[in-house]
């Protein structure tokens, strides 16, 4: 027999959502074969089966919240009767597939319920050798005890639900955390202490997975990472001529048009070559410095964001890195990235210009040891060559830096070079 497990998708998941079983207990499964959709904190996948056999057992519902390396299913031969031997682990091959919200909770058949009996000891995903420790037991209004997992128990007491007055819809109708959730949610109104004493209505929403990530990377950032940060503003003007005339030329050509920001992140991967001190990363050991630039742009998305990285971009021309973070962005927001595609970044730029952010300081993702932050172009009265007042198009940028790798002579380096290719943008097309 073959025990499936939760498999490690990215390098920042720890626990995955089962979204639907695709076979079910007793069908026949072939390698290759998908099993199951697995939601990460980046995206939804399909899980192929890695064994011919029989699926013999199904040990998570859907919806339900596994940690890596837990159990959640057994593949067998038709001839087995059990597990007589304690099951080989084996991880599930992950092949990328998108859906946009999580599939409903559904109601446990018979057959599975009577399964759910028989297995009782065996709940949300964790393995029996993992000792239990149960809170006391929510007594019902009649003394009949509510049946519900360890870890809905754990979570009902950190949100003071009362689970007597919870739906399970796991299997036999067992209370599982999704549902203390839920329950949670349907409350709404959670009384806050106020100077004044009154009551605010507050919603309680579940962290996501990507949430869940971008929480503890970024307090890991803060906490861990001496940042410091130093600002410009930049002159635009030759930039936007620059990109009007090749915008033009491009439709004409049938091309795709030129952004703002892949000017910026054209510049961006020429500094780094020229100044590689922001491409390192600080470990005990001493300053790693990186070979090629793995320039990462943040891209939001509707539970979060993510940072998809353009792979030895010093290779590639204007229009290359156009064309393939207008790709990168489109798979991003529609979660068919693979893993390989957003990690293993050396450098990123956050560009908030579209949402009308003028200026802004953001979070080192680790173990960079750089982020671009840029601002939108602004109009605005400025002083020419010529002590003449006359109307300017800049453009505010922050680079943050993490101190132990590069100083602020270093930093100031950085921008001295980038201002130079944004104020006179032929040089990125030489």
């Amino acid at each position: 027999m073959a025990e499936i497990t939760m498999p490690k998708l990215s390098d920042t998941m720890t626990e995955g959502v089962v979204v639907r079983w695709h076979k079910k207990q007793g069908d026949v499964v072939a390698t290759g074969e998908v099993l199951a959709e697995i939601e990460t904190d980046k995206a939804t996948m399909e899980m192929e089966a890695f064994d011919d056999g029989v699926l013999k057992e199904i040990y998570v519902s859907e919806g339900q919240k596994v940690s890596v390396g837990e159990r959640i299913a057994l593949i067998g031969s038709d001839q087995d009767a059990g597990p007589a031997t304690p099951p080989q682990k084996v991880d599930a091959l992950p092949k990328r597939i998108v859906h946009p919200e999580k599939a409903p909770l559904r109601k446990p058949k018979p057959a599975e319920i009577e399964q759910a009996f028989r297995t009782a000891s065996v709940e949300e995903g964790y393995s029996q050798a993992v000792p239990k420790k149960v809170e006391p037991a929510v007594e019902a209004a009649k003394g009949v005890r509510v049946k519900a997992s360890p870890l809905a128990r754990r979570t009902a007491t950190q949100m003071s639900v009362d689970l007597a007055r919870v739906e399970g819809s796991g299997p036999g109708g067992r209370i599982i955390q999704e549902d203390v959730f839920a329950a949670a949610k349907a409350k709404a109104t959670v009384l806050v202490p106020a100077r004044a004493m009154t009551e605010t209505e507050s919603e309680l929403i579940p962290l996501t997975p990507m949430r869940r990530v971008i929480a503890q990377r970024m307090v890991e950032s803060k906490t861990t990472t001496p940042h410091f940060s130093l600002s410009v503003e930049l002159d635009v003007a030759k930039l936007l001529d620059l990109r009007a005339q090749a915008n033009e030329s491009l439709a004409t050509a049938g091309g795709g048009k030129l952004s703002i920001n892949d000017f910026v992140l054209k510049a961006c991967i020429e500094c780094l070559l020229r100044v590689p001190q922001l491409n390192s990363s600080f470990s005990e050991q001493g300053i790693l410095r990186f070979l090629h630039v793995h320039l990462g742009f943040a891209v939001s998305l509707d539970d979060g964001l993510i940072t998809p990285v353009l792979r030895n971009a010093e290779t590639k021309t204007l229009r290359q890195l156009s064309a393939e973070a207008k790709e990168l962005t489109d798979r991003a927001r529609a979660k068919k990235l693979k893993p390989e595609d957003y990690q293993g970044g050396t450098f990123t730029v956050s560009n908030l210009g579209a949402a009308g952010i003028d200026s802004f300081q953001a979070i080192i993702s680790p173990p960079q040891s750089g982020i671009l932050a840029v601002g939108s172009v602004i109009k605005k009265p400025v002083v020419n060559a010529s002590d003449q007042i006359v109307i300017g198009q800049r453009l505010n940028v922050t680079l943050c830096c993490d101190h132990r790798v590069v100083d602020g002579a270093v930093g100031a380096k950085f921008l001295h070079e980038f201002r130079q290719l944004i104020e006179n943008p032929v040089l990125m097309l030489l």
